[in-house]
């Protein structure tokens, strides 16, 4: 197995972005890759902004920052992101159809030797490797939000993953500071399985008028010592996110994951959580949450 000096991550939106952060803290020659100039302009802006709070707050080198800084590169050209890669991590949006066809252009580009990853929260690694030159060199490599604070790597085995590659995608993720499961391909895996329960039922909850969704997420953090309450969660990861899959769960593994009225009420209204200024709570243009805002 070649040894992991450069990565490309695919997609630069919160997933993507955060886990370019890790990357290139970690020592990797990191390559972000996005159609979109404006969405890499962002990112690099808040790459920037966590490595300097981080500094602030003392958990992060001064060095180390500026360092990492100067091992990001950003660019609307996939073929020479990818070109020197030794891992390729996909973190496009959560279809299958986008995502086959993203890796369908990286085997045409990327070095033979080259491992390949998808950050999806629930989709078939097994049918994404299918798709590849190396089913065997391909694994789920499941980040989570915000990727520069989670601590933990659900790495995701499909049929034919060697166990090499797990072996290797492991070293890198506990090289990034994270603490790295491994579980068997299933819809959801186990994160998003348990979580898309959980922000499903307290929607449910909020539709029937139980409580406010203020003290549904005051119960989850200091009833079962949850850090962000449900509504928290899913406005920082995204309606849209949380419903498609829900969507995939209901399709895949039955009625219990079917998704509250209201959740697609929210969706379809445009109320995506944080990224729009309105979901479950409302935010500034800075993200942060607005009191006593209507609902």
């Amino acid at each position: 197995m070649a040894e992991i000096r450069q990565l490309a991550v695919l997609g630069a939106g919160t997933m993507g972005l955060g886990i370019a952060h890790v990357s290139a803290l970690a020592g990797y020659e990191t390559r972000l890759f996005d159609v979109a100039p404006e969405a890499l302009r962002k990112a690099e802006a808040q790459i920037h902004r966590n490595l300097d709070r981080g500094v602030e707050k003392g958990k992060v080198d001064a060095d180390a920052a500026a360092r990492a800084k100067e091992r990001l590169a950003f660019g609307v050209d996939l073929a020479a992101a990818v070109a020197a890669a030794d891992l390729v991590i996909e973190a496009v949006p959560e279809s299958i159809d986008l995502k086959l066809e993203i890796f369908g252009q990286v085997v045409a580009a990327c070095p033979a030797h080259a491992l390949l990853a998808s950050n999806t929260s629930g989709l078939s690694i097994t049918e994404m490797a299918a798709a590849t030159d190396r089913p065997d060199r391909f694994a789920g490599m499941h980040f989570f939000n915000p990727v520069h604070l989670m601590r933990l790597i659900e790495l995701v085995r499909g049929l034919e993953t060697a166990e090499a590659t797990l072996a290797a995608l492991a070293a890198v993720g506990e090289r990034m500071g994270k603490e790295v499961v491994v579980v068997k391909e299933s819809p959801g895996f186990v994160t998003s399985r348990i979580n898309a329960l959980i922000g499903n039922e307290a929607f449910r909850m909020l539709e029937a008028g139980l409580a406010t969704p203020e003290d549904i997420d005051k119960a989850l953090k200091l009833g079962l010592n949850h850090p962000m309450g449900p509504f928290e969660m899913v406005d920082l990861v995204g309606l849209d996110v949380r419903l498609s899959i829900l969507r995939f769960l209901h399709r895949t593994l039955g009625d219990t994951y079917r998704p509250t009225t209201l959740m697609e009420q929210y969706v379809k209204a445009g109320r995506l959580g944080r990224k729009t200024g309105r979901g479950v709570y409302a935010y500034d243009e800075n993200g942060r949450r607005l009191a006593g805002d209507e609902r």
